[in-house]
Order: structure tokens, then C-alpha cells, then sequence
């Protein structure tokens, strides 16, 4: 036991990250039941969505699961009350300010764990009273820092300067990847495109599929001037780029971004249009798999990895 298992009281260090339009219920469930902790991802659910996904989970589980929500969620009010109805004990905020909801969930006996991308943020986090951060380096999938701070970098200075758990995330989808962050300084690790290509995720096959065939390169960070986000590239991606070559406004880009464009991609599969947004660790994955393989899987290679270590030294 380390201090996230603890934390959560669950038996491996895995989270999974909450990602829009793929883990609802079913994997978060999933992922609990395998040991590690399943997290449904709120931003891309209406209130009444999110509270059947978290009854359908409390049925499906009876280990603990948590939800992540993006704080500029525009019913942001109306979820965190709803969180509180349904019992809800774990939460994952990201962007946004954790002092905004911090004391309120904590007031309602809540563990809260806030993302951040800078050991600047994860102090702030710190300050605002959370419980465990995310450091998550840009090699991670959607929506991402602006610094371009890989995670090998930022895991140990955020190490440095905090005293709360770290749980690692960006660019982990093995457990190899897992036990550098473990050595790093990292109490646990978050997985987002891993578990993305898993039979519970609720993403679309088509996505499924072009995450297996993604190689080395082929995401890039883009779109910073609105929100910072990794695509794969596509038709989509290219009609950025092309729009970058006429120096566009802020107005420009969010009128070709348009609305829904990652429900298009991910949920509806809609590889040309559509924004289909997974990490670079992608190259890595080359199997759709179960949620409990995948956190079996990952334990197997911690281990194996951790001796191979201990041999070495």
C-alpha cells in the first residue's frame, strides 16, 4: 500500500483519467472492479446524464470510482450539488481554479485531486486544500498545458516543491511507463489513451481502430491560442494548419473549431472531420483489450520492470 492506494483505498496505483465521450459507466466500473480506480468523465454529459452514469456505476461496482470535472463546465453549480445527492466520494477537477470548489467538496467529505501541467498550478492546488494532484506532462492526449512540459521533466520538480501525492500522467500506458514515474517521484499513475482503446471504453470502433494505427508523430499539440489540445492528424488537423498559414484571429480558428468537433471524431467516428484527440504514447498500443487485461497487463510489467531494476542496482 503507498499513499494513492490509500487515498482511494484501492488495490493497484491506476487511474483511469476521465476522458469526454469515452468513459462513462461501463469502464469506469470496469477499472474499479480490476483494482485500480475507474473515473467517469464528466465534461461531455448534461446533469441528468452524469447522475445516470454515476447510479449505473454504483450498480455496477461496489469498489470506489470517482468523477472528473472540467470547472469551466457551464452547469458547473448544478453538477457539484448533484455529485453531493448521488454520494459521490472521489472527484478530479481540471480546469479551473481549485479554491473555487475545493472547501465545498471537502465540506461534503469528498477526496478532491486537481490536474495540473506546472509545478506552479500544483502548488496553487496544493494551497487550495486538495488531497492528491495529477501532473500531467504534454505528451498527453486532449486538452493540455501551454508550457509543453514533458513528464519526465515535470514529475520530479513537482516532487520537489509539494508534499501531497503526485499521480503521474501523460505518455503511460505499460508498466514500464509506470515505474519510471514511480521512480520519478510519482505515487501513482493516470492512463488515458490506454484505456481508451479498451473494449469498455465508450468511444466509437472507428476511433478505437485509427488509435491502434496511430504511430510515432503522428499527434501534435495544436490550437493554443484557444485551449491547447493533441490530435491525431487528419483532414481535420490539416485545415488548421492550412488556417495557421493565413495568421489567423482567435475568431478564426474557434469558427472552423466549431461545435461538437470531438463528439464527431470520438463518439460518432468521423475520422476526417471529426477531433480525434489521444496522447503520443499511442505508437505504444497495438490491441484493443479489456479494462481488467489492461490493469492486469500493467501490474504484470510493474513488477517484472521493478526487478529488473533491482538486479541492475
Amino acid at each position: 500500500m503507498n499513499r494513492i492506494t490509500a487515498l482511494f483505498d484501492i488495490q493497484y496505483p491506476i487511474i483511469q483519467a476521465g476522458m469526454v465521450w469515452v468513459s462513462g459507466n461501463k469502464l469506469a466500473s470496469a477499472v474499479s472492479n480490476a483494482g485500480g480506480l475507474g473515473l467517469i468523465g464528466a465534461g461531455s454529459m448534461y446533469p441528468e446524464v452524469l447522475r445516470e452514469h454515476i447510479q449505473k456505476c454504483q450498480k455496477a461496482t461496489s469498489k470506489p470510482f470517482g468523477v472528473n470535472i472540467p470547472m469551466l463546465y457551464p452547469n458547473i453549480q448544478e453538477i457539484m450539488q448533484l455529485i453531493v445527492e448521488e454520494g459521490v466520494k472521489i472527484v478530479f477537477t481540471s480546469a479551473g481554479n481549485p479554491m473555487t470548489w475545493t472547501p465545498y467538496l471537502k465540506e461534503h467529505g469528498i477526496t478532491v485531486v486537481h490536474v495540473v501541467s506546472s509545478t506552479k498550478f500544483a502548488l496553487k492546488a496544493q494551497e487550495a486544500g486538495v488531497d492528491a494532484i495529477v501532473a500531467e506532462g504534454f505528451e498527453a492526449g486532449g486538452h493540455n498545458g501551454r508550457d509543453e512540459t514533458t513528464t519526465f521533466t515535470l514529475i520530479p520538480m513537482v516532487k520537489e516543491q509539494i508534499k501531497i501525492p503526485i499521480i503521474a500522467a501523460g505518455g503511460i500506458a505499460n508498466g514500464n511507463g509506470m515505474l519510471a514515474a514511480m521512480i520519478l517521484g510519482a505515487d501513482g499513475v493516470q492512463v488515458g489513451s490506454r484505456f481508451a482503446a479498451s473494449i469498455e471504453s465508450s468511444a466509437h470502433e472507428n476511433f478505437k481502430q485509427v488509435i491502434l494505427n496511430t504511430k510515432e508523430g503522428g499527434t501534435q499539440l495544436t490550437l493554443k491560442e484557444l485551449t491547447p489540445v493533441r490530435l491525431i492528424k487528419n483532414k481535420f488537423f490539416d485545415d488548421i494548419q492550412e488556417l495557421y498559414a493565413k495568421c489567423p484571429t482567435k475568431e478564426d480558428l474557434a469558427a472552423l473549431l466549431g461545435r461538437a468537433r470531438a463528439k464527431r471524431g470520438i463518439f460518432e467516428g468521423d475520422l476526417t472531420e471529426g477531433e480525434l484527440e489521444i496522447g503520443q504514447i499511442a505508437g505504444l498500443i497495438h490491441e484493443i483489450k479489456s479494462a481488467e487485461a489492461i490493469v492486469f497487463d500493467m501490474m504484470q510489467e510493474y513488477q517484472l520492470a521493478k526487478k529488473k531494476v533491482s538486479q541492475i542496482f
